[in-house]
């Protein structure tokens, strides 16, 4: 049984292959989201099932994928599979009717939302007369198109050509053997294939060893942070969450925000001071996926050390989102993979976003059921109307820096240049003016600032 949208204009309706104003108009595509009836044995772990997310939501995600690099979906169908078939994944009248779909529209490609073998890429490319894209080659696709580092670039390259290593098989036309050795006696030479094979394993190694460099720059720089010990503050969340818009809301930086699935790739950090003076590194990491491709896990690795390395974790959740239940299960699962316990509420703090889009019936009885015996209830913000930023970011403080101290400062009068700084790293209760020219001020702050004080001005008083 397939499920159907017409997710876009006839084929003729873009008057020829060039748009209004003379433009390349979008590759045309065809997105189908396979649902199996029954998981794979072992596909699953069985001390967490998976929690399974809606057919709707996950064409919806195959979608904003197809979109996420300018591909138009012309056609969209949700098939469900009781029989997977090895030569095509689809059974042989869906592939029938899909070809006809696509020949119908003038699809150039067809989007499978599901990993397939290199047989079955090969059979369905032929019976289609189409490119065809399992998910895990959509999002290398997405990610090329992302990466702006070298780093990042580099990453997305050495994932593609691994994935790539494996689809040689019986998936090019000409792999026919090549003859060796001089003259006419030489007897057959290597094939095609392997010669295309060594080729890429020189180049995965060459990759490699260029991104070894890349890392250990990256080492040396986390290094040195080391040295000057800023707490550092990693943010991680599902694709899509608004990363980059706290991310943006929290340092007053301009990084990239759209509502696009993965919209920024390459992490950012950023050098932040809290609202009572504790200086920290945030970090904006990469959006996390369901069955994000091992090659990119793989590959990414050494950014995503960031998160490893973090002091402090911030997942963020689109809690408007009716999926976001299972995908705060799949960035837990990716964390869980990164040595990260999300259930260590110490370390990893989880924020509810985008309660803005959110009614008024449905944000009460959200904030309510989160409070409902919780160690560490969720907080719920709107990274775009800033909404919940001063709770998180009092919250990031008292967790780097421990709870505020009452601290009593008396500044001599050739200390009172100080004065701005003491309103700038703490919470000033009250200030008297003496009449020797003195200033005495009794002043909330953190254990860090405490230590400033007592470095600036307390031990100068005493001296």
């Amino acid at each position: 049984m397939a499920r159907d949208r017409n997710a876009g204009a006839k084929a003729g309706d873009n008057n020829g292959p060039e748009s209004v104003g003379g433009d390349k108009a979008p590759t045309r595509a065809v997105v189908i989201v396979p649902v199996l009836t029954r998981q794979p044995k072992g596909d699953d772990d069985s001390a967490r099932p998976r929690l399974q997310r809606s057919a709707e939501a996950r064409l919806d995600e195959a979608v904003g994928l197809t979109r996420a690099i300018d591909l138009e979906p012309v056609h969209t169908a949700i098939v469900t599979l009781n029989d997977p078939r090895p030569a095509t994944l689809l059974g042989s009248g869906k592939v029938e009717e899909f070809a006809g779909i696509v020949k119908e529209q003038g699809a150039e490609l067809v989007i499978v939302d599901h990993p397939l073998t290199p047989v079955q890429q090969r059979n369905l490319e032929k019976e289609m007369n189409a490119k065809v894209l399992d998910r895990t080659g959509l999002i290398l696709e997405i990610f090329g198109r992302r990466a702006r580092t070298k780093e990042g670039t580099l990453q997305v390259e050495l994932a593609h050509l691994n994935y790539q290593k494996g689809r040689l098989v019986r998936s090019w036309t000409h792999l026919e053997r090549q003859r060796g050795g001089a003259g006419f006696l030489g007897g057959p030479g290597e094939t095609q294939i392997e010669s295309d094979r060594r080729a890429l394993q020189e180049k995965i190694i060459k990759l490699k060893r260029e991104l070894e460099t890349v890392v250990r720059t990256r080492d040396l720089h986390r290094s040195k942070r080391r040295k000057v010990p800023f707490p550092v503050v990693a943010i991680v969340g599902y694709t899509n969450a608004g990363k980059s818009t706290l991310f943006n809301r929290l340092t007053g930086a301009s990084v990239l925000a759209e509502n696009m699935l993965f919209a920024t790739l390459d992490p950012t950090l950023r050098r932040v001071r809290l609202p009572h003076g504790t200086p920290i590194i945030l970090s904006d990491t990469v959006g996390f996926i369901s069955d994000l491709p091992t090659h990119l896990i793989a590959a990414f690795r050494a950014t995503l050390e960031e998160v490893v390395e973090a002091d402090l974790v911030i997942h963020l959740r689109d809690i408007s989102d009716p999926d976001t239940a299972a995908q705060a299960d799949d960035v837990e699962r990716i964390l869980s993979d990164l040595g990260v316990d999300a259930a260590d509420t110490d370390r990893v703090v989880e924020v509810w976003n985008k309660i803005d889009q959110l009614d008024e019936g449905n944000r009460e009885r959200l904030l309510s059921d989160s409070a409902d015996g919780r160690k560490a209830p969720p907080i719920a913000i709107s990274a775009i109307t800033g909404e919940g930023i001063p709770t998180l970011s009092g919250l990031i403080e008292q967790r780097v820096s421990g709870e505020l101290e009452s601290i009593d400062v008396t500044l001599e009068p050739s200390q009172l240049g100080q004065i701005d700084w003491l309103y700038r790293n703490g919470d000033v209760v009250s200030r008297t003016d003496n009449d020797d020219g003195s200033v005495s001020m009794t002043l909330k702050a953190t254990a860090s600032a405490r230590d400033e004080i007592a470095a600036k001005i307390l031990r100068k008083n005493k001296g």
